[in-house]
């Protein structure tokens, strides 16, 4: 198949975020034009990338089907928005964390392709209703958030605009699957979207328990890491109410509801993430692991080796329970 009978994504920024998505989308079979506004940046960019997909395939974890060389093949950069955006099917923004770049950044786009084009944002937070507030077209906009590091964690937001077409949802559905993401779809926008509201919970009562002196950092890490985030890994907490009581979730309310009220109830006000209680909390993380570079990187491909082994992991046995069920019908 040649390069042209592939169909297209623009990838709009080329930071880390841009450069994950430009990697998982190649990997689906894709062609990608990468685009920053920096000139050289997004080649600079390929270049990252090339080093990045060698090393993945060389550790046996490359996604897709496509040797790495194939993959890189799928790449151009360009310093032109209209030359990246030519031929584009779907585009996917990940510009800086600033609405009124965002804003002005989608305002572009709209002028320069055509009105069935997919028009998604990368943003964490900022909700879809105010993203594409200056967007003429906004029933083919939403967000599409994925989770940091995307090329190794799979699941992505796909949050509506409120005039987003239920096709354009299922479109984006069906390109996040070949890809081979977890795509989630919100039935609505919310502050925070799915994963950041149970993330902030997490966070929040993480920090309260330190800061109220009932725990330390290194120890609420692990309740985490060794306890909560081993199933998690594998099961959500709906399932792991459901299989954690002898007749499934009812049975689970039925037994537990009251005492999981009294804790919630006691969970008090918004932690002080600032202050000095708070530069208490980042001075013991600190002592654990020191923030300058060095040690941080060193962190960050340790947590990325994991994440590879995980995903690895979770892969083959899925495919391993998925042949077993199929065999002992």
């Amino acid at each position: 198949m040649s390069h042209s009978d592939v169909q297209t994504i623009a990838v709009i920024g080329s930071g880390l975020i841009g450069r994950s998505w430009s990697m998982v989308f190649v990997s689906g079979g894709y062609n990608v034009n990468i685009f920053d506004n920096v000139p050289g940046q997004a080649a600079k960019a390929i270049t990252e990338i090339s080093k990045q997909l060698k090393e993945l395939e060389e550790a046996q974890m490359l996604r897709g089907e496509l040797t790495a060389n194939q993959q890189l093949a799928l790449l151009r950069s360009h310093d032109d928005l209209a030359q990246a955006l030519e031929g584009a099917f779907f585009v996917q923004e990940c510009v800086f964390e600033q609405l009124e770049v965002k804003q002005s950044v989608f305002q572009e786009i709209e002028l320069l392709v055509g009105k069935d084009v997919i028009l998604s944002s990368s943003t964490s937070y900022i909700m879809p209703s105010s993203l594409f507030s200056k967007v003429q077209n906004k029933s083919r906009c939403l967000v599409s958030h994925p989770v940091n590091p995307p090329y190794y964690v799979r699941l992505v937001e796909l949050v509506p605009h409120p005039e987003t077409a239920a096709g354009v949802m299922s479109s984006t559905q069906a390109v996040m699957t070949k890809v081979g993401q977890s795509p989630v779809c919100l039935k609505k926008e919310i502050d925070g979207f799915a994963l950041n509201r149970v993330q902030s919970a997490v966070i929040a009562e993480s920090w309260r328990l330190v800061q109220d002196g009932v725990i330390s950092v290194k120890d609420i890490d692990l309740v985490m890491s060794e306890g909560l985030g081993m199933r998690y890994a594998f099961i959500g907490p709906m399932e792991t109410m459901h299989l954690n009581a002898p007749e499934g979730l009812n049975d689970y309310i039925n037994r537990y509801s009251g005492g999981i009220s009294r804790v919630v109830k006691s969970f008090g006000p918004v932690p002080d993430f600032d202050g000095e209680q708070a530069q208490g909390i980042v001075k013991e993380m600190c002592e654990l692991i020191p923030s300058d570079q060095e040690h941080l990187l060193a962190r960050k491909d340790r947590r990325d080796q994991l994440l590879m082994g995980l995903a690895k992991l979770k892969k083959e046995k899925d495919k391993a329970f998925s042949e077993t069920k199929q065999s002992s019908r």
